[in-house]
């Protein structure tokens, strides 16, 4: 993206609303039928995470859509050949960027740049869909597993690649996979530092599907309208339901759900879908 392009505040016409967007500089946004897309713009460097804005950008995008009402699924996808690299291999041999300094100053880099896109994405109220149109590598993999759901293109590589390096997954990507396919699994994925293609990325669980490259951005979007077709107040509390349920003991979670229900039935949304039913009912 060049110098111009950066900073450059734009808006999109939502149901007659003028609905700002954030400011991205290695990255581009757009919003249409309550799917806001995410397209990683960095191809020069493989849409590699450090070296590059792309983690102010997918911060950025995390905390506008918690604020944004008028989206109810977000899309994370790459331009280009690749999902995303992860880190700056060339900054690494250099001990440069990201990676320069001593022990402290590399770790305090590490928690005020690219551990804050786990973080935020982590805390993002709408469903993630991740459409991986070529490689996810390295922190490229661990940002494709911070979604909710997995579409990969047929050319999709994944490969945990941090200890063919010499280094560990520091952007939590230790934390996120085992939660996706399990500890066994991930160990070996991980300790290996082995690619693996999109078929045995399904097979393991980490993509749902795997469709042809020319077919994957209209398969994403026909699961994203399915979701964004859902009330959407009620789309986030079953997304915060989703996430609360993997760390609570079950007593508390049906509290939780409980006063989660109270809230949806006395919301019109509720009373719209209801009605909408009752009149297809009537129909059959």
């Amino acid at each position: 993206m060049t110098d111009s392009q950066a900073n450059t505040e734009t808006y999109v016409n939502v149901d007659t609303t003028i609905i700002p967007l954030p400011c991205l500089t290695d990255a581009t946004l757009t919003l249409e039928s309550r799917i806001a897309t995410l397209t990683l713009d960095r191809h020069d460097v493989r849409n590699a995470l450090t070296g590059t804005a792309l983690v102010d950008d997918i911060v950025a995008v995390a905390e506008w859509v918690n604020r944004c009402d008028a989206v109810s699924v977000l899309v994370i996808t790459g331009a280009g050949s690749a999902f995303s690299a992860g880190g700056n291999v060339k900054d690494m041999a250099e001990r440069g960027g990201d990676f320069a300094g001593d022990v402290a100053e590399v770790a305090e880099r590490y928690r005020r740049g690219i551990q804050r896109i786990p973080l935020a994405l982590e805390a993002v109220e709408v469903p993630i869909i991740a459409a991986i149109n070529g490689a996810a590598i390295g922190a490229g993999f661990d940002l494709a597993n911070m979604a909710d759901m997995r579409i990969a293109s047929s050319r999709a590589k994944f490969g945990e690649t941090f200890l063919n390096l010499g280094i560990i997954p520091g952007d939590g990507g230790a934390w996120f996979m085992q939660r996706q396919i399990g500890y066994q699994r991930a160990f070996e994925l991980t300790l290996s530092g082995r690619v693996i293609d999109a078929v045995e990325a399904k097979d393991y669980g980490i993509v749902l599907e795997v469709a042809e490259p020319e077919a994957l951005m209209e398969r994403v979007m026909e699961h994203a309208r399915k979701i964004a077709a859902q009330p959407p107040k009620a789309t986030r509390l079953t997304k915060r339901l989703m996430k609360q349920a993997q760390q609570m003991e079950l007593k508390p979670f049906l509290d939780v759900c409980a006063v989660f229900q109270g809230m949806c039935h006395n919301e019109p949304e509720h009373l719209e879908a209801v009605n909408t039913m009752l009149e297809k009912m009537a129909n059959k």
